[in-house]
């Protein structure tokens, strides 16, 4: 008992045990900066250099096609964190989506705490929703991340996020266990109906701005008009109408936007544009991208496995 309590303090002191690294939102690589074609953060290359490669090539697509910027972040541990606390503080403090979009994205995954989180900017809400977000890790991640499989479960759920988001996903609706209805088709009813209905109406009011009050006949033409004031682009004039028919004369007072008018404001309230959130002008000889400021909403799903 002696000998052995010996041999392990033997080895303790010559071969200590190294502590798992705990990553924070401050000391996880940006490698975005470095490379704007790079967006996996993976310190202890949990993923493969191929993984990592296929993941940065499909986002850096889905950037170009739909402006959406998006981090994914594979760590061993981020302490007592919560998975959720961790992705909105990484959206927010990076600044991850156009700021006047906030169509940042955050795919996280943390291995001791076998969970894996997406969280989404406001602008991403609509197009990505939390249901969205659960049906894709459930189905596409979960059963290669339960068998430890990183690679395979994390390229398969970006795979399916961009087809999600650069609108290639096909059957969307069916796998969602829906009916035989065609969502597409049900929108373009709808618009129809809408022009239908207001173009019927116009024609009404139309017909009714034609009529002359004094024989009842449909045949009121312009003939003239008086201009009253034009001030600040908006003309006031006084309009005559005509009945072909019976000669009967009527006068409308009529508001119009003069077409020739100019503010002169040079340029409007903002000149120039937003800067990124990071990287600034200092330049660096890098090159790296960087985030444009947008902020997270609350979106999103996580999954523990």
């Amino acid at each position: 008992m002696k000998q052995s309590t010996l041999l392990g303090l033997f080895l303790c002191l010559f071969f200590p045990i190294r502590a798992q690294q705990v990553y924070t939102v401050d000391n996880i690589p940006k490698v975005h900066l470095q490379d704007k074609t790079r967006y996996v953060c993976n310190p202890a290359s949990i993923l493969s250099a191929a993984a990592c490669d296929s993941i940065d090539h499909m986002l850096y697509a889905l950037e170009q096609q739909t402006g959406i910027e998006t981090v994914v972040a594979v760590l061993p541990s981020i302490g007592q964190e919560d998975c959720f606390d961790f992705s909105h503080q990484l959206l927010n403090k990076w600044g991850v989506g156009k700021k006047d979009k906030n169509n940042g994205l955050v795919l996280l995954l943390v291995t001791d705490q076998r969970c894996v989180q997406f969280y989404t900017g406001y602008g991403l809400e609509g197009d990505l929703p939390d249901a969205i977000c659960k049906r894709i890790q459930t189905r596409n991640m979960v059963p290669y991340l339960k068998e430890g499989n990183w690679d395979a479960g994390m390229v398969a759920g970006v795979k399916a996020v961009c087809a999600r988001l650069d609108g290639s996903m096909t059957n969307d609706s069916q796998d969602e266990g829906g009916g035989d209805e065609d969502p597409i088709g049900l929108i373009i009813l709808a618009i129809l109906g809408t022009f239908a209905v207001a173009g019927f109406i116009g024609f009404l009011a139309a017909r009714a701005m034609n009529r002359c009050p004094n024989c009842g006949k449909h045949q009121l033409q312009r003939t003239g008009s008086v201009l009253i004031s034009n001030r600040n682009g908006v003309k006031t004039e006084d309009v005559t109408y005509t009945c072909l028919n019976c000669g009967h004369q009527v006068v409308r007072r009529k508001q119009s936007y003069d077409e020739n008018y100019r503010s002169g404001g040079g340029g409007g309230p903002f000149i120039g544009g937003f800067g990124g959130g990071f990287g600034g002008s200092s330049g660096g000889g890098f090159s790296g991208g960087s985030f444009g400021g947008g902020m997270g909403g609350g979106g999103g799903a996580g999954t523990r496995f």
